[in-house]
C-alpha cells in the first residue's frame, strides 16, 4: 500500500492557498467518519508520481499527517485549466466495515486470443468504468475481461465477470452490458480493374474515330455532287444556239 506524507493545513484566504502552490504543495481534504474534515498540504511532485500509477483513483493509500496514518480513498482531482496540473485532492476516510461506492476499470486481456478480433472484428466497450459498492476493506483495483477464445457477435455483461464477495454494481434490476465483439462496419469495395477501363477507352476512341469518318465522307460525297452539278450546267450552256446565248 502506497503511503503519502501530508501536513497539516490552516490557510483560510486565495491568496494563502496560492502561496501553499507556489512552494510546491497541492492542498487537500480528508473527509469522512466520525473525526472532523482535516486541511492538509502534500507535496506536488510526490502527488503526480502516484497519480502515474494505474489506478490511483481506486486503490486505498495511507495518509501519514504529523506521524498519524490513517487509510484514505482518493476520490477526486481538481486541475487547473491552463497548465493541467493538480491544485487541490479529496480524500475518503475508509472506516473498517463501511461501504463506499466507487468507480473500478475495466481491464481487457488476451486480445491476441481472439479469433473474432483476428478476422477483423471490433472489440465495442461500452463501459470502461463500472460503479461499484463495495466494502471498504475488499475494493478492487480493476475488473478484468478474458477475451480468449471469444468470437464475433460474443457480448460480456456483468453477470459474466467475477466480483469480490459483497460487492456488488448499483445499477440493479437488469444486465447491463460490458462490451461486445462486433463485425467490422466498413466493407472496402473492389477496384475497376484496369484492363476493363483500358477496353472502354479504347472503344470510345474507336467510336469517336468511326464518327469523324462517317462525317468526312458525308462532305466529301456533298463536294463531289455539287462539282458534277455545275460541270453538267457548263455543258448545257455550250450546246445552246448562238441566239439563245445572247
Amino acid at each position: 500500500m502506497n503511503v503519502l506524507e501530508a501536513n497539516i493545513r490552516n490557510t483560510k484566504t486565495a491568496g494563502e492557498l496560492k502561496i501553499v502552490r507556489n512552494k510546491g504543495n497541492v492542498p487537500g481534504i480528508v473527509y469522512g467518519g466520525s473525526e472532523k474534515n482535516q486541511n492538509v498540504s502534500i507535496s506536488i511532485k510526490v502527488l503526480k508520481s502516484l497519480m502515474e500509477k494505474e489506478n490511483f483513483l481506486s486503490k486505498i493509500i495511507k495518509l501519514k499527517i504529523d506521524g498519524k496514518e490513517e487509510s484514505v480513498l482518493p476520490k477526486e482531482i481538481s486541475f487547473d485549466v491552463i497548465t493541467d496540473e493538480p491544485v487541490h485532492i479529496d480524500f475518503l476516510r475508509i472506516i473498517k466495515g463501511s461501504s463506499v461506492i466507487i468507480e473500478i476499470p475495466v481491464k481487457f486481456i488476451n486480445n491476441d486470443k481472439s479469433p473474432g478480433l483476428k478476422k477483423g472484428g471490433v472489440l465495442n466497450i461500452v463501459r470502461r468504468k463500472v460503479e461499484l459498492k463495495c466494502p471498504s476493506e475488499n475494493i478492487p483495483s480493476e475488473l478484468v475481461v478474458d477475451l480468449d477464445g471469444v468470437d464475433i457477435g460474443h457480448s460480456f455483461k456483468i453477470s459474466s465477470i467475477k466480483l469480490p464477495e459483497k460487492v456488488v454494481p448499483t445499477i440493479t434490476g437488469r444486465d447491463f452490458v460490458i462490451a461486445t465483439v462486433a463485425s467490422p462496419t466498413v466493407i472496402k469495395e473492389p477496384e475497376k480493374p484496369a484492363e476493363t477501363a483500358e477496353g472502354e477507352q479504347a472503344a470510345d476512341g474507336s467510336a469517336e474515330a468511326q464518327e469523324a469518318g462517317t462525317a468526312k465522307e458525308g462532305a466529301e460525297s456533298k463536294g463531289g455532287a455539287e462539282t458534277e452539278k455545275k460541270d453538267a450546267d457548263k455543258k448545257d450552256e455550250a450546246k445552246k444556239p448562238q441566239s439563245e446565248k445572247k
